[in-house]
């Protein structure tokens, strides 16, 4: 049972591989529909209401604590 569960992991590490990207597919890849948030503004907003709503700041680039009012 443990070989075939180490066999298993082996197998989906060794398919989940790094791969190499040509020059030609780097345009594709540096469209701003492939960013995470796309829309700055909206990224920005989301992540002051994320912070003001979880009482917390740090780790993002928004500051202040839970009251809103940074």
């Amino acid at each position: 049972m443990i070989i075939r569960c180490t066999v298993l992991w082996v197998g989906l590490l060794i398919l989940s591989g790094c791969t190499t990207v040509s020059p030609w597919q780097r345009g594709t890849l540096a469209k701003s529909e492939m960013s995470w948030s796309p829309d700055v503004l909206e990224g920005t907003l989301d992540g002051h209401i994320y912070f003001a709503k979880e009482a917390s700041s740090g780790g993002g680039s928004a500051a202040g604590g839970g009251c809103g009012c940074n």
